[in-house]
């Protein structure tokens, strides 16, 4: 069958589904699944005959669309609580990963403009990060104390203030995509370039070893934190600025819809970061080294699995088992 007949035979079969996702259609959940069937067979002689075209990617993209519809309206037994962080932020996550890769890519960039500008400019420090800051900072390293800024105020006042700071950072890296995803990339410039001046300096002082013991404990969930919450701003952005075959009202609804589940799952990782930094941090000098590295590539080894490895597995058990359902 020609590729442009087997469109136009089914076209108005899609666009009903399109209009069933959008919500303008009501369907139970049997008839859902019948959809669903229909359109995995339609898929899959697609990715037989025409491989390469739009038409697959356009039918891949419907097929995991009524499958979300159709998870969302099943009576969910376990926790609702469980559920949200162990299969629907994951499923999202595997949705939109290219989006937390474009985010990592643009933070790398950044930090890597502060270290280069910290590099050749010796004041730049100072016009980023304050000169009260930096002359404490320096006093402290002089003492053989890098991390001591961390060593000031009481255990849980720092706490609460560093956990309120860090989700008001995430949330403007977030909010910020409506502006077509630039007022995110320019938040996550502002902070990435701080990170990166901040390290340079301490390299620069030769207290980059001591440093990294201290603000890598809790850096690991926050900086990764941060990383995700703009990878939420940008799908924002995206919603708006490429709509596909939605009206961009309805685009801007799910993107905001989805976006905003995964930045809520950003939260317990920066609580946990305020904790550390608040409890943890200004020991780190006195604890073993060896503790340092298990805490610092523990946080790492827990966040990263969850939002790079974890999906993926989540996204291949659910898929298994929905072609299973439609065999039967």
């Amino acid at each position: 069958m020609r590729e442009v007949y087997f469109i136009k035979q089914n076209k108005e079969k899609w666009l009903g589904i399109e209009q069933v996702i959008q919500g303008k259609i009501k369907k139970n959940p049997d008839d859902l699944s019948s959809l669903y069937i229909n359109l995995i067979n339609d898929l899959s002689f697609a990715q037989t005959y025409y491989p390469k075209s739009n038409t697959t990617v356009y039918l891949n993209h419907l097929s995991s669309q009524i499958y979300q519809k159709i998870y969302k309206t099943k009576r969910v037994e376990e926790n609702r609580f469980i559920y949200f962080f162990s299969t629907e932020v994951p499923l999202l996550v595997h949705q939109y990963r290219r989006y937390l890769v474009y985010a990592f890519l643009f933070f790398i960039l950044f930090t890597s403009i502060g270290v280069l500008s910290g590099a050749y400019d010796k004041d730049f420090a100072n016009i980023i990060l304050g000169e009260d800051y930096v002359n404490e900072t320096i006093e402290n390293i002089k003492k053989g104390n890098a991390v001591g800024i961390y060593q000031s105020g009481s255990t849980w006042g720092s706490t609460i203030g560093i956990i309120f700071n860090n989700i008001g950072v995430g949330t403007k890296l977030y909010i910020y995509g409506i502006m077509g995803g630039v007022g995110t990339l320019f938040a996550l410039l502002s902070n990435s370039v701080m990170l990166g001046s901040f390290q340079y300096f301490f390299y620069d002082y030769g207290a980059l070893k001591d440093s990294a013991r201290g603000i890598w404990l809790h850096g690991v969930f926050e900086i990764f934190a941060m990383v995700v919450e703009a990878m939420c701003g940008l799908i924002l952005g995206a919603s708006i600025l490429f709509p596909r075959t939605f009206s961009r009202f309805n685009s801007f609804k799910k993107g905001f819809k989805d976006s905003f589940k995964i930045f809520l799952s950003t939260i317990p990782f920066t609580i946990c970061a305020g904790i550390i930094e608040g409890y943890v941090t200004r020991h780190a000098l006195k604890m073993p080294l060896m503790l340092n590295l298990a805490i610092i590539i523990s946080s790492l080894a827990i966040i990263g699995f969850y939002y790079f490895v974890y999906p993926s597995l989540v996204y291949k058990k659910n898929n298994n088992h929905n072609h299973h359902d439609a065999v039967l």
